[in-house]
């Protein structure tokens, strides 16, 4: 009899985990994680979107293999309607072929050096003098005249050092402080306001400097050290604005020896040879979208949704910014179609272009589907999505979710995340905002968009946009618990009665990413 009562308990433990919020499905939640133990895919798809495809420079041949990758993928899977979907446009694409930088004067070294996105080839393999501007400025040119002609050109740099080495690299989050934590970083329109200016002064100043004769620029980041190379691009991917000249950014130990040779006035040859090209046939942009389409009756026509952005850019192949983020969703849907669920809802994936330029993609996605912020004029298909799930923060594991402001959530994610706390979803759902990922663009027209909080890592150190974002630095096993997570979110926003409950309605507000870079 004990035995018997027992075990009557422990199969409604199993069958359901009752809160005062929400009940759920343990045996869905089991059936979840012994897929991804015993069947994960994420190597396999990692592999291809990083080392296969290569760089994601939206537009470019690697994000467009990147596109038919996933499309095969999900096709393969048996997930329906896969397949680009345009999104506006976006403007040219890019690819470099050749980039090489080398010390030749005052002795031969190979130097860490890659090119700046949409920047300008140079003529040929090019052999010319270092010169120092004091700052990448029309002054400083001008003080400069006529020397610049036929020179490669580095700029003063502000700071003599790198980054201390006896600070830690990678970290994880401690679970006491999951709850309370603090808004992270929102860009503002106020600061894009101030930025303009300064992005608009500083592609003039190169095309000033080129039409004074430089043939190329060469410069670093303050914050890098042990050949990290953060390189990301300007405006040249907009139809608008003409290449500048060659450019390409250096490691900081690289960057700083060849300063401290011209301080102490030796003659510095650098041999620089950038070779790209510009795709210029099809200026529109692409998200990629797929679905297991919904089963009831009622509720087929709603839609909850998961994400990250595809695109990246070509220091690196985009590894944790952002092919970890595609790799968890992918993984998270494949998981579902695999074990047979038959959702309620219609569960869509989207994978976003243009993000690494200002949330287009997503952004473009919401203005065609839903309605624009800045009117808050919105289609009835805005009334269909239950929420949107985005992953775009490294490769850490997930370790709770930002509730957006939205204090409706707080319990019920609470409860979805609890079957997980053996795997270190420990529950931590703050209150507070995430920003510059691409849930911004529902939150914008009051659909629920959230992002998951994830371990740091070494994400902001040492991966984020720069030439160490390899397949090298993803982190399989946080992978694999991100995409069980993933996939137990959105079953469970697919399969519950009512749709995710809704903040206040935003204020008609334009977007903060919604911005013309003034010519």
């Amino acid at each position: 009899m004990k035995k018997l009562f027992a075990t009557t308990l422990l199969l409604l433990f199993i069958f359901s985990f009752v809160t005062a919020q929400e009940t759920v499905n343990l045996q869905m939640m089991q059936k979840i994680k012994e897929e991804e133990k015993n069947h994960s895919q994420i190597k396999n798809i990692a592999h291809n979107i990083t080392d296969v495809t290569g760089p994601r420079l939206t537009n470019s041949p690697g994000y467009k293999r990147a596109l038919d990758l996933v499309t095969e993928l999900c096709k393969s899977w048996g997930i329906e309607n896969a397949g680009p979907e345009a999104w506006g446009e976006f403007g040219k694409g890019w690819s470099n072929e050749t980039g090489s930088l080398s010390l030749r004067t005052p002795y031969y070294e190979n130097i860490i050096a890659y090119p700046v996105p949409w920047c300008k080839s140079t003529r040929k393999n090019v052999r010319a003098e270092l010169i120092m501007l004091e700052h990448l400025d029309s002054a400083s040119i001008d003080k400069l005249g006529d020397t610049i002609k036929g020179k490669i050109v580095i700029i003063k740099p502000s700071s003599e050092t790198i980054p201390d080495a006896f600070k830690a690299s990678a970290s994880r989050y401690g679970d006491s402080s999951l709850d309370n934590l603090p808004d992270d970083y929102m860009v503002t329109a106020e600061e894009i306001k101030q930025f303009l200016p300064a992005a608009k002064s500083e592609y003039y100043t190169k095309l000033y400097l080129s039409k004074k004769g430089a043939i190329g620029l060469v410069r670093s980041n303050r914050d890098s050290r042990d050949g990290t190379v953060f390189v990301d691009g300007g405006v040249g991917y907009d139809k608008r604005f003409e290449p500048t000249l060659p450019e390409m950014k250096t490691s900081r130990e690289d960057y700083l020896k060849l300063f401290r040779l011209i301080k102490d006035n030796k003659k510095v040859e650098l041999e620089m040879n950038v070779q790209n090209t510009f795709y210029e046939n099809d200026l529109t942009g692409y998200n990629f979208v797929a679905e297991i389409p919904g089963t009831d009756p009622l509720l087929k026509s709603q839609v909850v949704m998961l994400g990250g952005h595809l695109d990246s850019w070509a220091g690196g192949t985009g590894a944790t910014d952002n092919a970890a983020g595609s790799i968890v969703m992918l993984e998270a849907i494949r998981i579902l179609k695999t074990i047979g669920i038959q959702p309620r809802r219609t569960i869509r994936i989207a994978l976003w272009g243009g993000e690494e330029q200002g949330l287009y993609g997503s952004f473009g996605y919401v203005k065609k589907h839903f309605g624009d912020p800045a009117n808050m004029q919105l289609s009835d298909e805005q009334l269909t999505i239950s929420a949107y799930f985005n992953l775009d923060n490294g490769s850490g594991k997930i370790r709770g979710i930002y509730a957006q402001g939205n204090p409706a959530v707080r319990e019920l994610f609470k409860s979805w995340l609890t079957p997980f706390a053996d795997m270190g979803a420990a529950g931590g759902v703050t209150m507070s905002n995430t920003g510059s990922t691409d849930h911004l663009s529902f939150d914008a027209v009051g659909i629920p968009g959230f992002q998951f909080i994830q371990d740091p890592m070494e994400y902001e150190t040492r991966t984020h946009h720069s030439n160490m974002d390899t397949y090298e630095h993803l982190s399989i096993p946080d992978l694999q618990q991100a995409a069980v997570v993933v996939a137990a979110f959105v079953y469970n926003t697919a399969m519950r009665n009512e749709m995710i409950p809704r903040k206040a309605k935003p204020k008609a507000e334009k977007f903060v990413f919604d911005i013309d870079f003034p010519l």
